[in-house]
């Protein structure tokens, strides 16, 4: 079914895509993720979100939370490095109930320090829970080693030493810095007419005095450089991650690299990476590649768990299978099932309405633009050998991937 998309007087976008499923999900994608912190605001993006549960002007922390929750709703935020989503699912019937809660704690939060200071005890576990898991932490540690310096590097959750110094008035600031309803889409999957979620949010935002606003611009990161770097963790398990900057979501050129991802290391279990590392040699429980895309760059890496002896081999190993990218091109049959492969995976994952509607906000948060399933086919099926191969020798190269190790 086709997207609709309307934008308020106040600046709001609306994105509503019609479903006769009796579930519906909605929110807010806000653009402002960890990179927008400045040096003395680390990990303010994340423990803000925390915060929007814990009062408005109308309401206390029990009641934002209860007030889905009595329907059997969800109500649920998260942060990113470039975004921050709110959002709920709930049955249709409780579609004016959920627009005006998400719209009470998207605009009219006021963070009591007496909920800041509980809250943070929240978060504080939370960083402890997460340095304890390596196989989660060096993904970030990797974006730091290759983005060292920028705000792209900075870890989403910040430090508690940092946290513990942040008073109201220092969160007030970020939130009226980037929480403007120009800086943000509602979106919505679900049964609710088109015209009615315009109606409701037109209604709802009215009622509310905004000020002149305009965005500040993001700084780009800057020129990369291959790094490399060992930390003795001295846990069971070594944990590796090798790769290297590449194109930014908007980029054409993400398209062959997309498909390259998901033939070497992405979900299926027929991957080269999968095939090559556990299932002919046992070296690793997990190995996979990932592709994070922002609006001005990007991530690709590998990433393995595996014994301390074995750290080389599957290194070497890794690196054979980029080898094998770069220097001998798809036959027509590989393309062909790589393509049918990765267009079946896009299709099973629609299916789940909650991501597909989020997604698709942030491309229309960022560029304004609503892809259909056709629009990504096309392009799949447009790739060529020769243009994966360009791809893979572009970023590929031994000398320009970054590697981190814990060992």
């Amino acid at each position: 079914m086709a997207y609709s998309t309307f934008t308020l007087p106040c600046g709001l976008r609306i994105l509503h895509r019609p479903s006769p499923t009796p579930v519906v999900y909605c929110g807010f994608v806000v653009d402002c993720g960890t990179r927008d912190e400045l040096p003395q605001e680390s990990g303010m993006a994340h423990y803000l979100e925390h915060l929007l549960f814990k009062g408005t002007r109308h309401r206390r922390a029990w009641h934002i939370l209860n007030r889905i929750e009595a329907v059997g709703g969800d109500l649920n935020a998260f942060t990113q490095k470039e975004e921050t989503v709110i959002y709920a699912a709930f049955m249709s019937e409780h579609f004016q109930r959920a627009a005006e809660l998400l719209t009470d704690i998207v605009f009219q939060s006021t963070f009591p320090q007496r909920e800041m200071d509980h809250e943070i005890e929240v978060v504080c576990d939370e960083i402890d829970s997460y340095q304890d898991t390596p196989s989660e932490q060096i993904f970030d540690d990797f974006e730091d080693l290759i983005f060292h310096g920028h705000p792209l590097g900075r870890n989403i959750l910040g430090s508690p030493h940092s946290l513990r110094t942040y008073r109201t008035d220092d969160v007030a600031r970020f939130y009226q810095r980037y929480y403007q309803p120009q800086n943000m889409v509602f979106f919505l999957h679900g049964s609710i007419p088109f015209q009615q979620v315009v109606s409701v949010m037109d209604r709802l935002l009215g009622r509310l005095q905004f000020p002149q606003w305009s965005r500040e611009q993001r700084t780009s990161p800057p020129p990369y450089r291959a790094q490399r770097q060992k930390e003795q963790r001295g846990t069971h398990q070594a944990h590796v991650m090798l790769g290297t900057r590449t194109y930014p979501a908007g980029n054409p050129h993400r398209t062959p690299l997309y498909l390259l991802n998901n033939m070497l290391g992405g979900p299926g279990m027929n991957s080269r990476l999968n095939l090559s590392l556990r299932e002919r040699r046992g070296l690793v429980y997990t190995v996979e590649s990932n592709l994070s895309s922002y609006t001005d760059t990007g991530v690709f890496s590998i990433y393995y768990g595996c014994d301390a002896h074995d750290v080389d081999h599957c290194l070497h190993l890794c690196q054979k299978e980029l080898e094998q990218f770069m220097e001998h091109p798809l036959t027509p049959q590989q393309l062909r099932a790589a393509q049918k492969q990765i267009k079946g995976q896009i299709g099973v994952s629609l299916d789940n309405f909650e991501n597909t509607m989020i997604d698709t906000a942030k491309a229309y948060l960022h560029y304004g633009v609503v892809e259909t399933i056709d629009d990504i086919f096309q392009r799949i099926d447009a790739l060529t050998p020769e243009v994966i191969q360009e791809t893979a020798r572009e970023l590929f190269q031994e000398d320009g991937l970054s590697l981190l190790e814990y060992v």
